[in-house]
């Protein structure tokens, strides 16, 4: 084999690579001679067949074989040889390829760079302290009591409010015409829960059972049914059935019920949830400092490829925000080209920042454990009630799946090597100056598995908006998407 490097711009390299004739001729009479102690032609016994005969019946896709495992065993070799470290696949051009010749083709691919990562000593950091306030343990005692209300049904006087579960019978149209889809038969529906389009929970408000009800409202002008788009419809309701919260009272009860013990045991596991909760948004807001200092502190070429397939990425998952109405704000207004080049260089950043994340890993011998890719796989599965066994089971017989949880960890274990060594400084701030940053949500009310105690269950509560949904959806709101590109982290 010849190996000849015929091009190199930046990370890009071409090589001719020849492949001596004798080479793969030999190859083909190797897979002649297994082809012989299988064949079964007419007129020759098993193991007899000549081996020209073979030739002649099965040469053009022994070739073919030939010619695929030349090119693959043959690139990988070059690829050791010249102590190449590839950023994709390899792309191949076939230039010459006949039997009795050599086999001649073009091996392109860009390269990793050579990465060397700054004195991590020089990033500072600060570490953001903050304490939950009464007001917000407070709240989050009220959440959690108003996850445990029950619902049972309401009383015959009882007048729709806000919370409420109503059993509905619908038809809907436009100018006196019914539409398809705008019928429903025994949906649940929560007042307030925003599961319909705008303005038709609130015309129920007041309504009560066995009433009627006739909805006006205006489809929204980005509705998915381009026909219904910006029309007034009106709905004929008929409530058949009402269902009323009680609220969990926030008392000893309450602890009893969560096997928290006591009110004291609800705040104490309420508190401690806010504080792991505030120290989490501490740890990004921490992390994104990190990753903005080593952006700063690092200038290195990219491979192209990775770039674009990571732009290609965050493209798809802009346009499909753009489908479905949820188009970031600060997007409005410009132009694909200049979305295009905006989303460009935040797919660049992504591809530095992970390159060398990975690079430092790598010569720190930073690893994701089979424990915590476990833990990763259980979390993702848990997001998947009633379906665990089946997501577990797919990234346990998907490797490909399975590096893929491996990245985050990485990504965090990576953090929390630089920042064992870049300089922190820890920094008391309020609970409400923590929660002010742009890219941290309020906190949730806290798990109930508190303090280790097991997790309780709650009482049981009409489905309201899993059975909320019309044949065709179309009195309903079209859902958010899950994933949006903006942010410029990995």
């Amino acid at each position: 084999m010849q190996v000849t490097e015929t091009s190199t711009d930046g990370l890009k390299r071409e090589f001719k690579i020849v492949v001596d004739a004798s080479d793969v001729e030999g190859r083909v009479k190797a897979r002649l001679e297994q082809l012989r102690d299988t064949a079964n032609l007419p007129g020759f016994r098993p193991g007899k067949v000549p081996v020209s005969l073979l030739r002649k019946r099965y040469g053009d896709s022994v070739m073919g074989e030939i010619l695929e495992e030349a090119v693959s065993t043959s690139s990988q070799a070059a690829i050791v040889e010249k102590e190449l470290r590839p950023a994709l696949q390899p792309d191949i051009k076939i230039e010459e390829f006949e039997e009795g010749k050599d086999l001649v083709y073009t091996m392109t691919l860009e390269v990793m760079p050579t990465i060397k990562p700054a004195d991590f000593s020089k990033i500072s950091v600060q570490k953001f302290v903050a304490k939950p306030e009464d007001a917000q343990t407070e709240d989050a005692m009220r959440r959690l009591a108003d996850a445990q209300k029950t619902f049972g049904s309401a009383p015959k006087d009882h007048v729709v409010a806000v919370g409420d579960v109503l059993k509905i019978n619908f038809v809907g149209s436009v100018d006196g015409v019914e539409f398809p889809g705008g019928k429903g038969e025994d949906v649940n529906l929560e007042i307030g829960s925003g599961s319909f389009i705008p303005g038709f929970e609130d015309q129920l408000v007041g309504a009560k059972v066995g009433g009627h009800v006739a909805v006006n409202v205006t489809f929204p002008g980005d509705y998915s049914a381009p026909e219904l788009a910006g029309k007034a419809a009106v709905f004929e309701v008929d409530v058949t059935e009402v269902d009323v919260s009680s609220a969990a009272k926030i008392d000893d009860a309450l602890g009893e019920r969560l096997g928290l013990g006591d009110l004291k045991g609800v705040r104490e596991a309420v508190q401690s949830q806010l504080e792991r909760d505030f120290a989490a948004i501490s740890k990004r807001r921490m992390k994104r400092e990190v990753l903005d200092a080593l952006a700063d502190l690092h200038d290195f070429e990219i491979p192209s490829g990775l770039v674009e397939a990571e732009f290609n990425q965050i493209w798809g998952q802009v346009e499909e925000a753009k489908k479905q109405g949820e188009e970031e704000p600060a997007d409005a207004g410009k132009s694909d080209d200049e979305l295009k080049d905006q989303y460009r260089e935040i797919a660049g950043r992504r591809v530095q920042l992970g390159m060398l994340l990975a690079e430092v890993g790598r010569k720190n011998n930073i690893e994701a454990t089979t424990e915590e890719v476990e833990q990763a796989m259980a979390e993702h599965a848990s997001r998947f009630p009633g379906q665990e066994r089946e997501v577990i089971s797919f990234y346990r017989g998907n490797p490909q799946a399975t590096e893929q949880l491996k990245g985050p960890i990485l990504e965090d274990k990576v953090v929390d090597f630089i920042l064992e060594v870049a300089t922190v400084t820890e920094q008391t701030i309020s609970a409400e100056e923590l929660l002010a940053d742009p890219d941290v949500k309020a906190t949730e009310a806290p798990k109930k598995e508190a303090k280790g105690k097991a997790k309780p269950k709650a009482k049981a509560k009409p489905k309201a908006k899993a059975k909320a949904k019309p044949k065709a959806d179309t009195a309903k709101k079209k859902p958010a998407p899950k994933a949006k590109a903006k942010s410029t982290k990995k």
